[in-house]
């Protein structure tokens, strides 16, 4: 991950010189020497980093100069940020655009004025760079003691291949289970079971990581026979942390029952006994870990009451737990790993996709050897296929057979050595949208579009073009490596709308991301969780999903992305004006005062806002000043006219949504946001006109005007929105006509998606 955070600082260096000579603002001096020396340092360092990480696999003192080397970077990141946004509050509060008119006067202040400040900041960033550059130096000064070589730069060209043959639905197939999908079914139609004496019958599939227990669960749950057998299945992913409260109200919710307003243990189990009792049922409780026999003994004595031939299914990765479940040993299931035959079976059908007959057989035989290499985990055999198949020679192949990454001993290595070769073939930037997703819970149904705009955020997409056209593509190459599975499809253009991890790549991507965090500042702060501090200095993110205290101490000032989305909050914490990194805040469905929204105006770095159901009725016009916003989400709220004239300000802004907002009318000032992509106006029933400023929005791809009830007309020159892709228009029923350029033009065709156009409106 060291190669991943330098190539960043090394970005950011570049840009901020680049950025100080165009605008002429010199905020910080006398460090271009340490500027242009670091740069050099680290162009020099990251050439051995290859070699240095294989390195650090086996050394430990190479792992321990690696991880001081990654952390004092991402200590240098941060300043650098702190400079990039310094640079941003001076010309920010230095324009006139952003005064309002009544305020106009202040930005005639003096120019000499501003020097003191100037000053300040310049000599506060200029000590705090150096003082990290010394440390960097120190670090750096010790890669030669290690002998580090000279790797090749890897040609990331290939990642843009395309196997088009080959769906990334459908690339896992299944070799070599129908014996234990057999046996696992026969175990689960016994009418009575080996663990009658506890009055449940637990079956449990026992297995290592990554080797086919949940897949060989699913074949079960999926049957014909099991479906006809049972009057309930329920599937429940319990992972690491066992929760009876959780996992009761689960199993009543997908039982079709109503889950009870408490959190008491006693009313919860009552109510899934209601839920389920005399019902046949058969219930998968997937990947448990714990060994705690109380933790589950007030949940299986709930679940007797179920009818006669209820099963419960368990996979676990310990037999301990099998055990503790209640499974006798005859139903325990030993899941062994796939034969070298399956393995290849599996590896040769994605590795060899692309090749023809010829090239079967050239590769056939060093092809057994590296299936050879997978020890029986599907998992492996997958995603070296996938690695393979990029590869057209055979000295390729040997190199991926001779690695000696497979060799290592160390029992986390040795749980990753297939995910280990496709990792360091990626490049920089995808080794970080990759290990960032272990921030999600392990089982989530990650959704792929928010996903994109906190990899936007963490800058790991750029800042130049379509960053959500890249952000897919970026996706999908990770995809093509079989490190997503279970795609959900769907929208116009059915694209992967959700999409999960599987636990052994979860656990993989963890595992990159646990030696950073040791660059956390001392604090006299005892309130913080310092799990919480450790996961916020890894992934620069905090999540927050229930009521929450809005304590944010010193030690969280390195925030990028921070959610307070349906905290009970009444005010917006003071301490995230703090917070001058954030790209990204979502502090939607919480009742916030009006003025409360000055909180944020000065998080000048800001692209991503949402203040949505927040009970707002008016927004302060500084709220302009977040110029950086790209995307800012407005909608239930109370809104008005004048609100609206301080977003159109935000010239950068490419989404926005005003949805139910009771707006009367909208400011032709819209027309300034000309990059604008995706506008939605939907449920604002009294808004009567869109003004003709509206076509000044070329970029514009979606328009939403859904139930405005009032809307009699559109602007006249809305065939000239030659972007325009989508309009939404349901329940719109006094918009009688559409102007025929919307069908098409004198020189094009255009595909204008209504999605409501009733016989009788005419074209005009």
């Amino acid at each position: 991950m060291a190669d991943a955070i330098i190539s960043v600082v090394l970005n950011r260096l570049a840009a901020l010189m680049q950025e100080q000579i165009r605008s002429h603002v010199n905020l910080v001096r006398g460090v271009d020497k340490e500027v242009e020396s670091l740069s050099e340092e680290l162009n020099t360092v990251r050439n051995v980093l290859e070699d240095a990480e294989k390195k650090g696999c086996k050394d430990k003192s190479v792992k321990d100069w690696l991880t001081r080397l990654e952390n004092t970077s991402y200590e240098m990141d941060d300043v650098l940020d702190e400079w990039n946004y310094s640079i941003l509050k001076f010309q920010i509060e230095q324009s006139d655009d952003v005064v309002p008119p009544k305020k106009k006067v202040w930005s005639f202040i003096p120019t000499s004025c501003m020097c003191f400040k100037k000053i300040f900041i310049r000599h506060d960033i200029a000590l705090k760079i150096k003082e990290v550059k010394a440390q960097l130096d120190l670090i750096l000064a010790e890669k030669d003691r290690y002998g580090f070589v000279i790797s090749q730069p890897i040609d990331h060209s290939r990642e843009s291949w395309r196997v088009q043959s080959t769906s990334l639905v459908d690339l896992e197939e299944i070799c070599g289970r129908e014996l234990e999908r057999e046996n696992l079914v026969s175990k689960l139609l016994v009418e009575g079971g080996g663990g009658k004496e506890l009055g449940i019958h637990v079956v449990s599939v026992v297995g290592a990581g990554g080797i086919g227990k949940t897949t060989l669960a699913k074949l079960a749950y999926n049957d014909s026979r099991v479906n006809t057998f049972f009057q309930l299945k329920i599937w429940i992913c319990v992972s690491e942390t066992f929760d009876e409260v959780v996992i009761a109200n689960e199993i009543i919710e997908r039982a079709g029952g109503s889950k009870p307003n408490t959190n008491q243990l006693e009313m919860v189990l009552q109510c899934l006994k209601d839920t389920i009792s005399g019902k046949k049922f058969l219930l998968v409780l997937d990947d448990v870990w714990t060994e705690d026999d109380i933790k589950w003994e007030s949940l299986r004595n709930c679940l007797k009451c179920g009818g006669v031939g209820s099963k419960i299914l368990v996979t676990t990765r310990n037999e301990k737990v099998a055990i503790v479940m209640g499974t006798v040993k005859n139903d325990i299931h030993q899941l062994g790993h796939l034969s070298h035959e399956h393995c290849w079976l599996l590896l040769g059908r994605i590795a060899l996709s692309r090749k023809n007959k010829e090239e079967h057989e050239k590769f056939e035989n060093i092809g057994k050897e590296i299936a050879k290499k997978c020890k029986g985990l599907p998992l492996a055999a997958k995603t070296l296929g996938s690695l393979l198949r990029f590869k057209n020679s055979l000295e390729e192949w040997e190199s991926v057979l001779n690695s000696e990454i497979w060799e290592l001993e160390e029992v986390e290595v040795d749980l990753f050595p297939h995910l280990l070769l496709s990792y360091n073939e990626l490049s920089p930037t995808l080794k970080r949208c990759f290990s960032y997703c272990a921030v999600f819970p392990k089982d989530t149904e990650i959704t792929l579009s928010i996903l994109i705009t906190k990899w936007m955020a963490l800058g790991y997409l750029g800042s130049h073009g379509d960053w959500k056209l890249r952000g897919r593509e970026y996706f999908n190459k990770l995809a093509m490596r079989s490190l997503f599975q279970e795609f959900r499809e769907g929208g116009l253009d059915e694209q992967i709308i959700t999409f999960k991890m599987h636990d052994i790549v979860h656990d993989f991507a963890q595992f990159l991301k646990k030696n950073v965090g040791s660059r956390i500042k001392k604090t006299t702060c005892q309130t913080c969780n310092p799990l919480l501090v450790s996961k916020v200095e890894q992934y620069r993110s905090l999540f927050h999903y229930y009521a929450l205290d809005p304590h944010l101490c010193d030690r969280l000032t390195n925030l990028r992305l921070l959610k307070l989305r349906k905290c009970s909050l009444e005010s917006i914490p003071k301490e995230i004006e703090n917070l001058i990194h954030l790209r990204w805040l979502d502090l939607g469905c919480n009742e916030i005062p009006n003025q409360d929204l000055k909180t944020i105006c000065k998080l000048y770095n800001l692209q991503f806002l949402w203040v949505d159901a927040c009970g707002l009725e008016e927004i302060p016009w500084e709220i302009g000043n977040l110029v950086h916003l790209i995307h800012l989400d407005l909608g239930h709220n109370n809104l008005y006219l004048d609100d609206l004239e301080a977003i159109c300000k935000m010239y950068n802004l490419q989404y926005l949504n005003v949805e139910m907002c009771k707006l009367l009318e909208i400011s032709g000032e819209i027309g300034n946001l000309i990059h604008l992509k995706t506008l939605n106006l939907g449920y604002n029933n009294s808004l009567e006109v869109l003004p003709e400023s509206l076509c000044n929005l070329r970029e514009l791809e979606s328009l939403n005007i859904t139930s405005c009830q009032s809307l009699v007309r559109l602007p006249r020159g809305i065939h000239t929105l030659v972007n325009l892709k989508h309009l939404y228009n349901r329940n719109t029923t006094r918009l009688v006509q559409y102007h025929e350029g919307l069908a098409s033009t004198a020189n094009q065709p255009r595909h204008i998606i209504l999605k409501e156009f009733r016989s009788g409106r005419g074209m005009y």
